[in-house]
């Protein structure tokens, strides 16, 4: 072994440009491994937290009617308890369900405010404060202000959607808005903070105001139009799924509400968790052309150390010691490269993990719908670094293989006479 290690490790230096080339390319592509899958985490967790934290939380409790109908965010089928018992009650209930961590709900309501030049079109969001600070990441996305507390007709609004209404924190705005009864009210709230995210949604659109004061200018008191679950993580949606279902048939209430877990919400989440397997082929394509040059290099060395080959067999040097040569020469290049590349992806990951990759220009014309970060942090971790490094030289070894089983494979009279 150490023999054929040193006859090897002597062979690389026998072409240096060619070793240099062979092992640049496992470089370039682990690298690029390294990094994309970085990226792709990014954009799936980003994607995912802010669905999971804004919209559609880990598990959703909606009634069926409202489903249909939900993009008019109206206020004729809500939440409002299980029978006989308060919503207060419900919340309650489901917080004692294993795995829930969060239990929130909120009362979404459209809205409108005018300026000297246009109507404006708004989505209110009332909330259970405290609650919502727990859960989602709204606090450290306040630019300035405070979230309002129960019982302040205050406000919180998106920075862009300030801009739009030409207001200021400590401002006041008049919203208009139409009852649980269809009829429209209009009330005049103080803007007690501003929101600056990477969300399009809640820069624009959204405007956060207490639970109980929603209710009380809406008539809908003890209601909500969602209950928000939330729990450890979204992998344990499918446990807990059950328990909810069962919770709601228990008590009378799963023919008017349903459960509807983020795998089953329709939205571009499930689309977004299946890049992880469209993106696993295409990491694996980048590093199988490396492993192409690999092989045709190992060729290439075949092809021209024929007659080495030869005398190596004519001086009774076994099969598998020649095979061990070629493959560990093909190995050893494969490893430097692999970790080269894992190292200098690590770290170009690890830089934008902090930094960001500002995309807001390229999504500028998505939709407020969709719940976006404009700025995507790759997630960096050393398991995606071993990973890679790994994948680089185990198909680094397999493509090196077939080259150097040919030439352990040659007869020496045949070596001798061919080179």
């Amino acid at each position: 072994m150490n023999y054929a290690l040193k006859l090897s490790i002597k062979n690389l230096f026998r072409h240096k440009l060619r070793t240099a080339v062979t092992i640049a390319a496992v470089v370039v592509a682990v690298t690029v491994v390294v990094f994309a899958r970085g990226w792709v985490n990014g954009i799936i967790e980003g994607f995912s937290e802010a669905y999971s934290h804004y919209s559609i939380g880990h598990i959703r409790i909606i009634d069926r009617e409202y489903r249909p109908r939900e993009r008019l965010l109206t206020l004729l089928h809500p939440v409002e308890g299980l029978e006989r018992e308060s919503i207060e009650s419900m919340i309650a209930g489901l917080e004692k369900i294993r795995g829930v961590e969060n239990v929130l709900p909120r009362l979404k309501f459209g809205a409108m405010a005018a300026t000297d030049d246009e109507l404006v079109d708004m989505a209110g969001w009332g909330v259970d404060t405290e609650k919502e600070k727990s859960f989602t990441r709204i606090e450290t996305m306040i630019a300035e202000g405070r979230m309002p507390c129960e019982g302040e007709r205050k406000v919180l609004m998106g920075g862009e959607l300030l801009k739009r209404l030409g207001i200021d924190i400590g401002e006041r705005v008049t919203i208009v808005y139409s009852t649980a009864y269809g009829s429209l009210g209009g009330t005049t709230f103080e803007v007690s903070g501003s929101i600056e995210s990477g969300l399009k949604m809640l820069n624009e659109k959204v405007f956060y105001l207490p639970i109980d004061v929603a209710r009380e200018l809406l008539y809908m008191e003890g209601q909500a139009t969602e209950i928000i679950l939330g729990l450890s993580s979204m992998e344990k949606a499918r446990e807990v799924m059950p328990e909810v279902e069962t919770f709601l048939e228990k008590n009378g209430a799963g023919g008017r509400y349903m459960a509807i877990p983020w795998y089953d919400s329709g939205t571009l989440v499930e689309s977004i968790s299946m890049m992880r397997y469209v993106y696993g082929f295409i990491y694996l394509f980048l590093v199988l052309l490396a492993c192409f040059v690999i092989a045709n290099t190992m060729i290439m060395i075949v092809s021209e150390r024929k007659k080495e080959i030869g005398m190596m067999g004519a001086l009774g040097m076994e099969k598998k010691r020649i095979l061990r040569v070629f493959l560990l020469e093909g190995v050893i290049k494969g490893a430097i490269g692999s970790f080269a590349g894992a190292l200098l992806g690590g770290a170009l990951t690890l830089h934008l993990s902090v930094r960001g990759i500002d995309l807001g220009d390229a999504l500028a014309e998505m939709s407020q719908e969709v719940f976006y970060s404009q700025v995507i942090y790759p997630v960096f971790s050393v398991s995606n670094m071993i990973f890679v490094f790994l994948l680089g030289v185990i198909l680094v070894a397999i493509a090196g293989y077939l080259p150097a089983r040919k030439a352990a494979s040659l007869k020496p009279t045949d070596a001798l006479r061919e080179g």
